[in-house]
C-alpha cells in the first residue's frame, strides 16, 4: 500500500512554515519539483528551481529576520492560492538597496500547482514597490 501524499495546501503551508520562514533547504529539496517552473520570475532569477532557491537565499540574506504571515489560502484542484504579508528587517541588498535598517512589510499572491505531493509550477506578484517607498528610494507621488 502506497502512502498517500500530502494536501497541496499543507505542501504550500510547509514552504511557508519550513522553507521560507525557518529557512530549512532540506524541506524545500524535498518538497519542489525537479522540472519546477516559475511562470513569473523575479528579476535577476531563473524560472526554475535553482532560481527559486536564489531568490528564497537572498530574501533571507536581506531581511534576516525574514518572515511570512499567511492571511488566506484556497484550493482549486491542484493549485493553491496564498494571501501573505512577508516582513523582516532590511539588513542586506535587496532590489539594489544596500542595507538600510529599516522594517518592511510587504504583501504577496501566490499561486503553486502541487503535483504528487511537490510544488510543479508558480505565478506570484508581490509589492515590490511599496518595499521601494519603505526603502526610500521612491515617494508615493512617484510611484504612481
Amino acid at each position: 500500500m502506497s502512502t498517500p501524499h500530502p494536501t497541496p495546501i499543507d505542501v504550500v503551508r510547509r514552504n511557508v512554515e519550513a522553507v521560507q520562514n525557518d529557512g530549512d533547504f532540506a524541506v524545500f529539496d524535498e518538497i519542489f519539483a525537479d522540472d519546477f517552473t516559475d511562470h513569473t520570475p523575479q528579476r535577476g532569477v531563473t524560472a526554475d528551481k535553482d532560481g527559486v532557491r536564489a531568490l528564497y537565499t537572498g530574501l533571507r540574506a536581506a531581511f534576516g529576520d525574514f518572515h511570512a504571515d499567511i492571511h488566506w489560502q484556497t484550493v482549486d484542484g491542484d493549485k493553491v492560492t496564498t494571501f501573505k504579508t512577508y516582513s523582516g528587517t532590511h539588513q542586506g541588498p535587496f532590489l539594489g538597496v544596500p542595507a538600510t535598517g529599516r522594517a518592511v512589510r510587504f504583501d504577496t499572491i501566490d499561486v503553486f500547482r502541487v503535483r504528487e505531493g511537490r510544488l510543479t509550477d508558480h505565478w506570484g506578484i508581490a509589492d515590490l514597490v511599496g518595499v521601494l517607498i519603505q526603502l526610500g528610494q521612491l515617494s508615493d507621488e512617484t510611484a504612481l
